[in-house]
Formats: structure tokens, C-alpha cells, sequence
């Protein structure tokens, strides 16, 4: 079966900045270490009966005042289909941020940017320049990764206030919004977030990032989630993904899309793991 990653990240540590992956600094995992060294595409190598066909590396602070040059290492060492995602600052000055856009655009493999928002969600997005990058980004038709928790209900708000005004920009939330699946009252809040979003007709959603709130997250958790996503958001608006490498603070990237496999639908595995991603991002 083809598999293509929507959301995975690449490290040289040689050659990037990666100040979050410094033990020092946040987040303080005391896993971190596992994390903390290089991995490349012969990292994410899968086995039979599985086959990575392609894959979107998502931005991992190589240098983020200057993230063209995270997009030329990755595209002077991989040979495999692959889009990139770039970091960004929503919050820069208009002329800053077209300028930096200018730069990206240069680069063949750039599909969108990033700004994580998480804690700091409200505030990027009420910030005075938010909307007007975003509307540039919509112009120069790049997609917004949109890494929000849906529990921060004012910031989700806030976000879909913003997308109605910018009906072109395509959006892809990552890690599911951090779902919750441990008491009912949890679950139906991301819901609640889930199925508003869900009237935004441009906006897909990606099931990953498991581990980052449950090292110990049951495959229970995966399927729930998944199923919500697709009968809230319809089949082809969802897709599976690794978040690699930090699915390995749970298991490997063959146990992990093994996993997914034996869990999917045998109807769903196709769209779920394959056409939305390549949809979506563009990949041939």
C-alpha cells in the first residue's frame, strides 16, 4: 500500500538551529534526547506490505529568521517526491513578510508556511498584520498549517472570523487540534470546535501528533478521532500522519503506519493515507 506523510520533519544538526530540540531549552520532555540527532530520508524508509511514495516535511526551527534555508538543505539531500512547508512569522510587517514569501516561492518543493500558534494562538491571530499576510498568502496560493488547539475556543473563533474574510486560502490543521479523548466533557468541546471549522470548505485536517499530548495514547484514540473527522468533515478532507520524528516517543515509523493500516477501514485506507495528502499538497 502507498503511503504519503503529510506531516514529518527532517534534522541535521549540523547544519540547523533547532532551539527546541536543545535539552535546555522548551518543551522539557525528559524524552527529548530520543529526538535530539539527525534523521534523513533514509530514516522514514517503510517496509512491505507499506510503501512511503512521497511526503510533506513540515518546518522544525532549522533557522527561522531565514527559512529559505531550511527548504535549500532539504532540497539539496532528498530525492524522493516531497512538498515543504516553511516557517513564518504571521505577525511580521506586511513588507517583511511579502519579501519573505518572495524568497520561498523561489524554492520548487514550497507548498506553504507555518506559524505555530498553540499558547500563543489569540494573540498571532488578533495581531494587526495577521490578516493581511494571510491574505497575501492567500494571493501568492500558499497554504496556511494551522497548528491551533481546539480547546483555546476564543483563538478558534478568532481563526474562523478570519477564513470567512479569505475564502481562497486553503488551511490544514495539524495534529487533529490536540484532541482529548479521556472524559466526555473533553471530548465534546473539540467537537464543538471541530464541527465549526468543519463549514470552512477550503480547510482539511490532519490525524497525527498522538504522542505530543499521550506518550501512551491507545489505538482506541486514533480511530475515534479519525472517524469524527470524517463524518463531520467528509473522507476526503482528512489525512493520516506520522509527525515523525516524534511518533518514535511512542513507537517506530513502520509500527506507527502499521498501526494505522490495521485500524483504517479497508475503504478509507486508500484516501486517508494517499490521495487527500497528495490532493491536498499538490504531489505527483
Amino acid at each position: 500500500m502507498k503511503i504519503i506523510d503529510p506531516h514529518l520533519h527532517l534534522f541535521d544538526l549540523s547544519k540547523g538551529k533547532y532551539h527546541w530540540l536543545k535539552p535546555n531549552n522548551p518543551p522539557n520532555w525528559p524524552d527529548k534526547a530520543l529526538i535530539n540527532k539527525n534523521f534523513d530520508e533514509l530514516s522514514i524508509k517503510l517496509d512491505k506490505p507499506l510503501a512511503l511514495a512521497g511526503f510533506v516535511h513540515i518546518e522544525a526551527g532549522f533557522d527561522n529568521e531565514n527559512p529559505e534555508k531550511e527548504i535549500d538543505w532539504l532540497e539539496s539531500t532528498i530525492v524522493s517526491p516531497f512538498k515543504s512547508i516553511a516557517c513564518i512569522d504571521l505577525t511580521a510587517s506586511t513588507i517583511q513578510f511579502r519579501e519573505t514569501l518572495k524568497r520561498l516561492k523561489q524554492r520548487k518543493s514550497v507548498i506553504g508556511v507555518r506559524h505555530i500558534l498553540d499558547d500563543n494562538a489569540q494573540e498571532i491571530l488578533s495581531d494587526n498584520n495577521t490578516s493581511k499576510n494571510l491574505t497575501a498568502l492567500a494571493e501568492q496560493q500558499l497554504l496556511f498549517e494551522c497548528q491551533i488547539s481546539f480547546y483555546d475556543t476564543r483563538a478558534v473563533n478568532t481563526l474562523v472570523q478570519l477564513l470567512r474574510n479569505l475564502p481562497t486560502l486553503t488551511v490544514i490543521i495539524n495534529h487533529a487540534g490536540f484532541v482529548d479523548t479521556s472524559t466526555n466533557d473533553t471530548w465534546q468541546l473539540w467537537h464543538n470546535s471541530l464541527e465549526l471549522l468543519s463549514q470552512l470548505p477550503k480547510l482539511a485536517i490532519k490525524c497525527s501528533g498522538w504522542e505530543m499530548t499521550d506518550r501512551h495514547y491507545q489505538a482506541q484514540t486514533i480511530l475515534k478521532t479519525t472517524q469524527a473527522c470524517i463524518e463531520v468533515m467528509s473522507k476526503d478532507r482528512v489525512m493520516m500522519a506520522s509527525n515523525f520524528p516524534l511518533c518514535l516517543f511512542n513507537c517506530s515509523y513502520q509500527g506507527y503506519w502499521q498501526s494505522v493500516y490495521h485500524l483504517l477501514p479497508e475503504i478509507q485506507r486508500s484516501s486517508l493515507c494517499y490521495e487527500n495528502a497528495k490532493n491536498w499538497y499538490k504531489l505527483v
